[in-house]
């Protein structure tokens, strides 16, 4: 038993920090109090809700829970008055008002909140993994992407993983250069990550002059040379004909998201 005699039960059939949450930023109003807290998360059946104001009656405590099941919720209450155990509900009242307000009724699912924090710190981890492994970056690590995506510069590597990282795929890119081989661990990671992609000469090389442009510096160097374009794309084919497993797109005048589509369609459903 604490000082103030006092144990607060916390009790939701989620997780509980909504809960949690809204205790802690009432407590801040009062000064030395010495609280004692019990969380019971997942709480879904009528046996652990009796069990739970049991265990409050007897600690002579104050149970504060967070149930979107109306059926459980109405249990609850019906405990609180049996056990005379002073309770808060803090999402009912809520929940009633939206249903009237929105005329819709609420799903009554457990645990959807916590579904989609999931997803957005999903997505959140993917984006931070593919911006840190752009251009070949930290190649040690490729075996922890979803995704590689293989190919000459300017054939859209980047804006295609970062595109692929919203949706929660974590991506790592790896430019070919003619000359120079490709990482050792590319050929060590799962070969069904790996994707090609490819070009035709012509819009590489106008998306490289165009690139140089912006850039100030000048549209003719060897970067946008047709001859030099030709020899890397043909070097870059050549590679992909010796990796046969690696699917490979043709982006030419391509949209992102239809190319985003087919790699993830593939990466999916692997042959």
């Amino acid at each position: 038993m604490t000082e103030t005699g006092l144990t607060v039960f916390i009790m939701s059939d989620g997780t509980g920090e909504t809960a949690d949450l809204m205790i802690k930023a009432a407590l801040v109003q009062y000064s030395g109090m010495n609280l004692k807290m019990i969380r019971y998360k997942n709480v879904r059946t009528e046996p652990q809700v009796t069990a739970i104001f049991q265990e409050a009656q007897e600690k002579r405590g104050i149970v504060i829970y967070t149930v979107v099941s109306k059926t459980l919720r109405d249990f609850v209450e019906k405990s609180a008055q049996t056990c005379v155990v002073p309770a808060v509900d803090l999402l009912g009242p809520l929940l009633n008002l939206l249903s009237k307000f929105l005329t819709q009724n609420q799903k009554g699912e457990p645990g959807l909140f916590h579904q989609v924090n999931e997803s957005y710190f999903k997505r959140i981890e993917a984006i931070e993994f593919t911006v840190k492994h752009d251009d070949g970056r930290f190649p040690d690590n490729l075996e922890l992407a979803d995704i590689v995506l293989v190919g000459l510069s300017r054939t859209s590597k980047t804006p295609l993983s970062i595109y692929l990282s919203y949706k929660g795929w974590k991506v790592a890119n790896v430019p070919v250069v003619r000359g120079i081989p490709l990482p050792e661990r590319l050929f060590q990671t799962d070969q069904k990550k790996i994707v090609g992609l490819i070009i035709d000469p012509s819009a590489l090389v106008r998306i490289r002059r165009e690139r140089l442009l912006k850039m100030g510096e000048d549209p003719n160097s060897s970067y946008a040379d047709p001859a030099q374009v030709e020899l890397e794309i043909d070097y870059c084919k050549q590679l992909f004909r010796n990796h046969r497993r690696w699917p490979v797109f043709d982006v030419t005048n391509k949209a992102l998201e239809e190319t985003a589509a087919e790699i993830e369609r593939v990466i999916t459903h692997p042959s």
